[in-house]
């Protein structure tokens, strides 16, 4: 009898976090996040909810807000990512992190809490990777389009908690239908993302970024105060760059 089962049953990842978030955009090293949403999955259904607005200390741009859906209204009251990280951290606990291209997410997530001083390491569930697995290869991967392949009625497009909550839907769908043969596939891996800890703007960088950006007559989109020393430096450059430095 003991022959026809399994030594080593491979065991199924269904204890999560899933994760979405809405940024400024695509790079952790300059853009900001804006929005976070997720949910504790245990023994595959949901069992808790985090979510925040999150303010960027910038003026979103047009492409943002009409993806999204999020204004300038709807962050300008909303707290700094360093107040909420802590409490996000808290949420996570030590499970795995489940998303669609999760390490964009942690990337994000990643540097904030190193920011604040905080450790922030995880393995991944990523529903991006088992759906190019699993589906046909001229079939779209991203999530509206999985979640269409696989007849999953949506939560909230684009939307942090709603993408969250798409992911979740999306993973146990694709537990039913491979699970049993595939077991492997769901394994959770390391997410790799290096990075070091910002140090803020000296008071003498933004005195000079102030000072260029009135010389040139400039309004710039974000908040000068909360920039970094690598951001200071990066848009100093770029403004000396198209419009020269000042001339005394």
């Amino acid at each position: 009898m003991s022959g026809d089962r399994r030594e080593n049953p491979v065991r199924i990842p269904n204890q999560y976090i899933a994760v979405d978030l809405e940024t400024t955009g695509l790079d952790p090293k300059r853009d900001r996040i804006i929005e976070i949403g997720a949910i504790r999955v245990e023994n595959g259904q949901k069992t808790a909810s985090f979510h925040t607005m999150v303010n960027p200390r910038r003026t979103l741009e047009e492409r943002i807000v009409q993806l999204t859906g999020i204004s300038d209204e709807m962050v300008e009251n909303a707290p700094d990512i360093g107040d909420e990280i802590g409490e996000f951290l808290d949420f996570c606990g030590q499970l795995p992190l489940l998303g669609h291209h999760v390490i964009f997410d942690y990337s994000f997530l990643k540097r904030a809490a190193v920011n604040q001083g905080l450790e922030f390491e995880r393995t991944g569930l990523d529903t991006l990777q088992l759906c190019r697995r699993f589906m046909p290869q001229e079939e779209k991967k991203n999530l509206e389009a999985a979640c269409r392949f696989f007849e999953i009625q949506r939560q909230g497009a684009h939307r942090a908690l709603g993408d969250a909550e798409d992911a979740h839907s999306l993973y146990q769908r694709l537990i039913a239908l491979y699970g049993e043969t595939e077991p492997g596939a769901f394994a959770e891996k390391p997410l790799i993302y290096k990075v070091k800890r910002e140090q803020p703007a000296s008071k003498k960088q933004k005195e000079d970024l102030r000072y260029l950006l009135k010389y040139h007559k400039i309004d710039l989109p974000v908040q000068i105060d909360y920039l970094s020393r690598n951001e200071a430096s990066r848009i100093t450059d770029q403004v000396i760059s198209q419009y020269g430095r000042i001339r005394h």
